[in-house]
């Protein structure tokens, strides 16, 4: 990976840095001249304002400040304000009390008059006195005055505001205008680098990518024999498998610029801004080349086009014009090369998927029994696992597991670990981890009457029972009626290998096992529960298949009725035509339902012909809650249990000090050899 530094001019500018000092200031100055505004305005007012009649009697009692200096003798003038018809007697006078005038023994006042009415009285008034008034003139606070005490601030604080606004405006439109950059980060992987070696569990895409990898180290090794590089790389597979994770990988280990997207990244608000973010993707790519650039869940944005569903814009269809234009198109440069990752393929357009925009597409399946051992090394050396633990024994009690849940599987172990205070994680807890991430967690508080913990014991032994007498399944590995997640018990089988064809007799026999739990109710109690909704659902599922597309029965012979796809995309599968006729719709409701009849016949001749070891292993289930396979194995052949396991715990209740206790049975149990799952997994 080369050492360079993103490039910020690349990133959106919208005002996302960091804090605005030269705005808080402005907007402090701003507050400060708005109360020297307000301020000034009050003290340029400080004269206290006199009525007519209180300036008469001033006047009677000798109040009115005289100046005797003064040419006349006299300071009392008439003022009129600027924008006024009013006029105003202003003078001195004497105050009562000094001290609460800050001291000063005469205070200004002013007095309004309407010389047109009150001038004859006024003469008399000031007569009496030998006052005099002086000629009409302008107040000295007048609109200058004014200007620079109430004005003049307020016009520095709009500019101010004006300044501070500005700074936000500019910012806004930095922002507005970043719409349509592209939001590609370029990878560091200074820290947390991830390579292949972190990568285990799917060789063959490791492989493949590994090419581009080595094309873009040493392009003349391929070049020499005329080969040129690949334009895109499709990465299929289930949620979980490690797409992303080998995608990180391919980071880790190019030596070239690596961009990530993530598809939702493209589509936006405004119309156009995802189009505009593809060609400038592609901009950024040009300049850095040659480089990868990986689009994450490409499926938001090259779903197939004219399939949409209703009305409005076709935002996304511009997107993925533009993308298709980009990796293939009339101007289309070498060294950019986008790798992307979906777990849709079957949405995709097929014009982003032909050769010359994706050359290769590689599926990240589910691991095999080798890849899961592989990916529980990888994840177990971030952790501390006691000695003697064999993964591989884990690896084949996890089939169908991905990438993702092995390693849950290993977290969820470190943390059951934790909690039991102990120093390293054992076998128990790495099975207890893989129960609980398959099936959820034990619901030991769970509250249930005795009856459904007998319909639960005879439900679950009905499944054990038919595991162990159908000959083409999986061999039967634990029974248990501790609710877990949503069900009340649970039969786990474990398959002696992973399959990827199932014959059609192993079907059948599920069938009849999947029937063990309804039939064993039926029997028993003489009535039903709906607690077989999972069993009926997932029988109708396998008969349905069976029937419709994988040509196993006889009267409607191998032909696929209906598309087959598993999931529905908008439109496209919604208005589809179906391509059969009603007769033979009901044909196949009828096929379905005869393959479920015959199973549940079949599993209720067994469970009757089996009813005494059918009992025994709901009472066993009764008194020790957790049967193993070999536990099943021993009532088959003897009635009873040989080696009993364990008695199961009560639940620890909140606030009761049960810590200390369960440390010390823990420890007896090791010092005893037992374990909580005494029973070996099925052989491989």
């Amino acid at each position: 990976m080369q050492d360079k530094e993103p490039n910020n001019d690349n990133q959106p500018q919208g005002g996302e840095g960091g804090f605005n000092w030269k705005g808080l200031i402005l907007l402090f100055v701003a507050m400060g001249l708005f109360a020297l505004a307000f301020w000034s305005k009050g003290f340029s007012d400080a004269s206290k304002t006199l009525t007519f009649a209180e300036f008469k009697e001033k006047v009677a009692t000798d109040k009115i400040f005289i100046d005797e200096t003064a040419k006349p003798p006299k300071i009392l003038s008439l003022v009129q304000k600027d924008g006024s018809s009013k006029q105003f007697i202003v003078g001195y006078y004497e105050v009562d009390d000094p001290t609460a005038n800050s001291g000063e023994k005469y205070s200004k006042f002013s007095t309004p008059v309407i010389l047109e009415y009150a001038d004859e009285e006024l003469k008399e008034v000031l007569a009496a006195k030998n006052l005099e008034i002086s000629e009409l003139a302008t107040e000295s606070d007048g609109l200058g005055m004014m200007l620079m005490s109430f004005y003049l601030p307020i016009f520095f604080l709009l500019i101010l505001l004006y300044f501070l606004f500005r700074h936000q405006i500019k910012a806004a439109g930095k922002g507005a205008m970043s719409f349509g950059k592209s939001k590609a980060k370029l990878m560091s992987m200074d820290k947390g680098k991830v390579t292949f070696k972190d990568v285990a569990g799917v060789e063959e895409a490791k492989e493949e990518v590994w090419e581009i990898v080595e094309y873009l180290r040493d392009p003349k090794k391929f070049q020499k024999l005329g080969g040129r590089i690949p334009k895109g790389v499709l990465m299929v597979g289930s949620p979980g498998t490690g797409k992303t994770l080998l995608a990180r990988a391919i980071a880790g280990e190019a030596d070239v610029p690596f961009f990530s997207i993530s598809g939702s990244d493209f589509v936006e608000m405004f119309v156009g801004v995802g189009a505009s973010r593809v060609r400038d993707m592609f901009e950024q790519g040009k300049k850095s080349a040659p480089c990868l650039i990986f689009i994450d869940e490409i499926d938001a944005v090259g779903r197939h086009r004219g399939h949409g569903l209703g009305g409005g814009h076709d935002e996304r269809e511009q997107t993925l014009n533009a993308l298709l234009v980009e990796m293939d198109g009339f101007d289309t440069q070498e060294g950019v090369i986008i790798i992307a990752a979906t777990n849709r393929p079957d949405v995709l357009d097929p014009a982003l998927l032909r050769p010359g925009r994706f050359d290769r597409e590689i599926t990240v399946s589910l691991p095999d029994v080798k890849g899961r051992e592989a990916i529980l090394k990888v994840h177990a050396k971030k952790v501390k696992i006691a000695e003697g633990v064999d993964l591989d024994v884990i690896a084949r009690g996890t089939p169908g597991y991905s990438g993702a849940e092995l390693a849950n599987v290993i977290n969820e172990a470190a943390l059951l670990a934790a909690r039991k205070g102990m120093k390293a994680i054992t076998t128990a807890e790495l099975e207890e981890a893989r129960d609980k991430v398959r099936w959820g967690k034990e619901r030991r508080s769970l509250a249930l009457s005795e009856d459904e913990k007998q319909l639960t014991a005879y439900h679950e032994a009905g499944h054990a029972l038919l595991g162990m007498l159908v000959k083409d399944t999986d061999p039967v590995h634990k029974v248990s009626i501790i609710p877990r997640g949503p069900a009340l018990g649970v039969t786990m089988y474990l398959p002696v290998e992973d399959k990827h064809s199932y014959k059609k007799q192993y079907l059948l026999d599920r069938l009849i096992l999947i029937m063990g739990g309804r039939v064993a109710e039926e029997l028993v109690f003489g009535d039903v529960t709906n607690g077989a909704a999972g069993d009926i659902r997932q029988a109708s599922e396998i008969a349905r298949k069976m029937v419709c597309n994988w040509g196993m029965s006889e009267k409607l012979g191998m032909i696929e009725y209906g598309e087959g796809q598993g999931e529905v995309f908008l439109a496209r599968d919604i208005s589809s035509p179906r391509n059969y006729s009603e007769a033979t719709a009901q044909l196949i409701d009828d096929e379905v339902k005869k393959l479920t009849d015959e199973a549940y016949a079949e599993a209720t001749r067994l469970l009757k012909e089996n009813r005494d070891t059918l009992e025994a292993i709901a009472q066993a289930l009764l008194v020790y809650e957790t049967l193993d396979g070999v536990h099943i194995q021993e009532i088959m052949e003897h009635g009873e249990i040989q080696n009993p396991p364990s008695a199961p715990t009560p639940p620890d209740l909140p606030g009761e000090e049960s810590d200390a206790k369960t440390t010390v049975a823990e420890e007896e149990k090791k010092d005893s050899g037992e374990e909580e799952f005494p029973g070996e997994l099925a052989p491989a």
